[in-house]
């Protein structure tokens, strides 16, 4: 049996985990169980992935810039070198994906992958449209139970996160009524850079450009350092999502985790005038879910560029936050960012008589290393915090909040068929058109 038969074989018998020891997990006693992966996207992001995958075998490196792969060759110097990540999803021995690839072809990447067998871990945003973001999931549920995927955000593996969920759930502001995420994060473009310079010749800027429509080179979209250069070109509709799609995934986290919501049946939006080149960057947007078997039907909302929810009570200064998050409920509110969290009760009778914390026993434990934790998944039981239904359906109300506010009214969504029932211009906008040759299921 060869070594990748042998992982997967594993991975989905019996409980999986309980074939390997932990020590054999990390590969640390055993080269043959080490994974091998394939790491789209060098640079950037990609650093941070750099340690984690040490411990594997990196077989593979793809970069559209190849002195980006020249670095990360000299941490992984018996890895193949691609410029084009189809060519790289190719090569037979891999087992495992990590795209830290342009936002524009996240969902292009992972979907890929995941029809040619292959776990993957994808940076957020997982899309860039809303049909992208239902494809992906859709593949993700098609290979369950068989594949391991798991989105990038990494804030999720913060202990706070456990005890949000833990006081909202246990009923520490009463019933669920509402919450809301934001971020105040404040970018401003006018449009798309003018054509300036050629390309360099290590750089293959028609790969950069991928599915997305024609655009000149100027090296503006090359500028900023790693981990941060993405906001040179993440706030152009045609690159990215903008906020929404950058800590908008993280911040939304925070309540996505919390409330257990599946796909929202409305949504509305409203900001500043629409700029058919650049993403907003003030930007209201209200999602409407239904009840499900432990809270009732709850309005959610998303905030960025200055727009800001309304604090539960005037001496709190949420502006203070940049990244945060508010609960409302019938007895308090909570408000929490990554880190840390407020319980605030509404009156005297709100007396917390009502709530009964948890033992350290009944604690949510910790998650441990994220990208560990997708390591693990992949050898063992497939199971990770953030996968790519969890994911999935996060970014999918996000961007349909998008939607909503370049049309301009109120949206009602079926989120079983994915489409917008009284707006067709909002069902038009749900997908995005690409270059010819390139083709998101594939």
């Amino acid at each position: 049996m060869q070594r990748r038969q042998f992982l997967k074989s594993t991975a989905v018998t019996g409980t999986g985990l309980l074939f390997l020891p932990a020590s054999t997990l990390r590969g640390e006693d055993a080269p043959s169980n080490k994974l091998n992966i394939a790491l789209i996207g060098v640079w950037g992001r990609a650093l941070a992935h750099h340690g984690a995958l040490a411990t594997q075998n990196v077989v593979a490196l793809c970069d559209v810039d190849e002195n980006h792969l020249a670095l990360a060759a000299e941490k992984f110097p018996k890895a193949k070198h691609y410029v084009d990540w189809r060519k790289c999803l190719e090569q037979k021995d891999i087992d495992a994906v990590v795209c830290c690839t342009l936002d524009h072809t996240h969902a292009f990447v992972a979907n890929w992958a995941m029809n040619r067998g292959l776990h993957v871990y994808c940076e957020k945003p997982l899309a860039n449209s809303v049909e992208e973001a239902r494809v992906v999931r859709a593949t993700h549920l098609k290979n369950k139970g068989k594949l391991a995927t798991q989105v990038g955000t990494q804030r999720h593996a913060i202990e706070n996160f456990n005890r949000v969920r833990e006081l909202i759930r246990d009923g520490a502001i009463g019933d669920l009524e509402s919450a809301c995420a934001w971020g105040d994060r404040q970018l401003r473009r006018p449009g798309y850079l003018p054509a300036e310079g050629e390309p360099p010749s290590t750089l293959h800027f028609d790969l950069w450009l991928g599915p997305s429509p024609e655009h000149p080179y100027n090296p503006g979209y090359f500028a900023g350092q790693p981990g941060m250069n993405c906001l040179n070109w993440n706030m152009y509709w045609d690159f990215g999502s903008g906020q929404v799609g950058d800590m908008g995934s993280h911040t939304m986290d925070l309540v996505w985790n919390a409330i257990d919501a599946g796909l929202p049946t409305s949504a509305e939006g409203k900001g500043e005038t629409y700029n058919p080149e650049v993403t907003p960057v003030e930007l209201t947007t209200t999602f409407e879910h239904p009840a499900n078997n432990w809270r009732p039907a709850i309005t959610v909302g998303w905030y960025q560029g200055g727009a800001m929810p309304e604090s539960p009570r005037s001496y709190v200064d949420l502006k203070r936050i940049d990244h945060g998050a508010v609960f409302e409920g019938s007895k308090g509110a909570l408000v929490a960012d990554f880190g840390s969290r407020v319980l605030i009760p509404h009156n005297d009778k709100a007396d917390l008589t009502y709530y009964k914390p948890r033992t350290q026993e009944q604690l949510i434990p910790p998650l441990g290393g994220f990208q560990q934790e997708w390591l693990n998944a992949c050898k063992g039981d497939l199971k990770t915090s953030c996968d790519f239904d969890y994911g999935g359906t996060l970014i999918e109300q996000m961007l349909l909040g998008l939607v909503a506010y370049r049309v301009g009214k109120k949206l009602d969504y079926d989120g079983a068929t994915g489409r917008v029932t009284n707006s067709a211009e909002g069902n038009e906008l749900l997908k995005r058109k690409y270059r010819p040759g390139w083709a998101l299921d594939a």
